[in-house]
């Protein structure tokens, strides 16, 4: 007859703990540092926003379709970005094709079927210290493997094949990480129903992680669509060239927003500037777009779940 007294008695003392008023001048502190930080970022990130677009008007109000659909020039009254729009969405799709799969699997094998043993935990740690390696690392990788010892020369095959191995470390944590999120109880409750493991992990794990996974395959694709030094170690133009036909672009020259972000920003001509900051522009716009798409993905699988 007690255990009940002493647990209202026990929820009355923390309600007055709560509304007693009393201040806490570390945590009002702690509350406006973390207040303060939030503004600064945000102030800077805006400051550096409203700068891109005040210097990218001249290009977007005066030509933007042209802009966006004209090749590459030395003249930057004809310069545009077409050209590295193409190839980076070719990239892209290099990446999704090759990472996302080899990224997942590896991680369902890592977290559903392997043995907690000392390999597999070797394995799990090199794939962490291999998310950490600088971009340009994996650029002399590219060199060595692909345009090199395979044959595949400087074409956009081999920097599609150089980022896919860049992202790969990162799909595979944040999948292992989504699929360590799933409860340990819908596991059990469908094998206690008689499904297989692979029944379980495509009926049960699989969706209930889906959120996460997609989360964090779209970050892996945003820092593959922003890099830069890869791809030019790996034969990315950081000039000029005239073909805009998509078979041409995959056997020979071949560029990517970033990069063309990176040539321009070094010409002497202060036309450029405004081209700089008009690609930047929609650079971000393109992964604004990919990130809408995956959120509106997650929130669909949170509703089917």
């Amino acid at each position: 007859m007690t255990a009940p007294t002493d647990a209202l008695s026990t929820r009355d003392a923390v309600e007055r703990r709560l509304r007693s008023g009393r201040s806490d001048p570390r945590g009002v502190a702690l509350q406006v540092a973390l207040l303060a930080s939030l503004v600064i970022a945000l102030g800077v990130l805006a400051v550096l926003i409203g700068d891109i677009l005040v210097s990218s008007l001249p290009v977007l109000s005066d030509r933007p379709l042209d802009f966006l659909g004209s090749p590459l020039s030395s003249r930057p009254a004809r310069a545009g970005i077409v050209q590295g729009i193409l190839g980076s969405i070719m990239l892209m799709a290099f990446v999704t094709a090759l990472a996302l799969p080899v990224g997942i699997g590896a991680a369902i094998y890592l977290e559903e079927y392997a043995q907690d043993t000392r390999a597999a935990r070797l394995i799990q740690t090199n794939v962490r210290n291999l998310a950490g390696v600088p971009a340009i690392v994996y650029g002399l990788l590219g060199l060595a493997v692909f345009v090199s010892s395979l044959g595949l020369g400087r074409t956009l095959v081999a920097g599609g094949l150089t980022l896919a191995v860049l992202v790969l470390p990162i799909v595979v944590i944040t999948t292992s990480e989504a699929l360590r999120a799933v409860p340990a109880t819908i596991r059990e409750a469908a094998f206690g129903v008689g499904a297989t493991r692979w029944e379980t992990i495509r009926s049960h794990v699989l969706p209930y992680a889906a959120p996460g996974i997609l989360t964090g395959t779209i970050l892996s694709l945003g820092r593959a669509f922003g890099e830069t030094a890869p791809l030019l170690m790996v034969g990315a133009i950081a000039g000029t060239f005239t073909s805009t036909a998509v078979g041409d672009m995959l056997a020979g020259s071949y560029t990517a927003l970033p990069t063309i972000v990176y040539s321009w920003s070094g010409q002497p001509q202060d036309e450029f500037r405004a081209l700089t900051a008009a690609a930047i522009v929609a650079l971000m716009v393109v992964i604004l777009l990919v990130n809408a798409s995956a959120i509106l993905l997650r929130n669909r699988y949170d509703r089917r779940w």
